[in-house]
């Protein structure tokens, strides 16, 4: 479909359907598009049939009055890893907002992995990020986010414009996990210690347990024993809210963090997601 152009900016909206098919190959059922959102075809690594699935927004960035809209739903039984081609950029835009709203909806006894790579906000950007994650009864779930404030490579601090983000897991309407994040350039926070601390990539990995499987506490040992060497401005943390394991990072530097996620991911993809850890190929492009 032709890229649709509104007075404010861009708005591009991409709705996907998987379903469980024959031999337990998870297949595309719908596959609609408008505008620079889109994917080009499920590729399928794994023995089991679970889809990996790009999701390719072709501008590579957003600008100020940009709308992104992405509704996944998957069907009973479906398996599925949603990921991204490069990082997602918000840049500069001192007057319009930008906006990236993400619903996923994973049906009975599904596996969903959201695993996109980060968020790079550029000085003076104004973003609204949303994502929110409906399990049904039985739907297994990983999923990361992680933003930068900045562009760290290059030394630039996020001094002014805004970001709103919320990311969401709900299991049959019942709230799982809420993360809300509001900051203003130059926010006070952003150097409290209360706060960012002065540091500039913060993420959220949250991961289900099953009621049959390991204990969290015995889960939570193994990352902890598996983690790369961090340094000393690198902060992680894992720690167990009912239903869900939830890691944590805030550093200086995205690379680290998704270092911290994927070690974690590799480690707990064979007892919660009932396989070993196989990297999507475009995360070595």
């Amino acid at each position: 479909m032709q890229a649709a152009a509104v007075a404010h900016g861009w708005c591009a909206k991409l709705d996907l359907v998987l379903e469980r098919g024959h031999r337990g190959r998870t297949r595309l059922t719908l596959n609609r598009h408008r505008g620079p959102l889109c994917v080009q075809r499920p590729f399928y690594p794994e023995s089991d049939g679970r889809a990996h699935v790009y999701l390719i927004h072709a501008p590579g960035g957003v600008v100020g009055g940009d709308l992104l809209e992405i509704d996944l739903v998957l069907r009973e039984g479906a398996r599925a890893l949603f990921t991204t081609p490069a990082a997602t950029k918000f840049y500069r835009s001192p007057d319009q907002s930008s906006s990236q709203k993400q619903r996923i909806r994973a049906g009975a006894d599904t596996i969903l992995e959201w695993l996109p790579q980060e968020t790079i906000l550029f000085e003076a950007a104004r973003a609204e990020l949303s994502t929110r994650i409906e399990l049904a009864q039985g739907a297994r779930f990983a999923g990361w986010e992680i933003l930068c404030l900045g562009r760290t490579a290059s030394g630039e601090r996020f001094k002014s414009g805004s970001v709103t983000q919320r990311f969401e897991v709900w299991r049959d309407g019942v709230p799982l996990l809420v993360e809300r994040l509001a900051l203003g350039g130059g926010d006070p926070l952003l150097a409290a210690n209360g706060g960012l601390a002065g540091q500039p990539v913060v993420g959220v990995f949250a991961l289900t347990l099953g009621p049959d499987g390991p204990r969290a506490s015995t889960l939570i040992a193994s990352v902890r024993a598996a983690l790369p060497e961090l340094r000393s401005d690198d902060r992680f943390s894992i720690t167990s809210l009912r239903e869900l394991l939830v890691c944590r990072y805030l550093g200086p530097r995205a690379n680290s963090a998704r270092r911290c996620f994927e070690r974690a991911w590799s480690v707990l993809r064979p007892a919660l997601l009932d396989a070993e850890a196989q990297a999507p190929r475009v995360w070595a492009t």
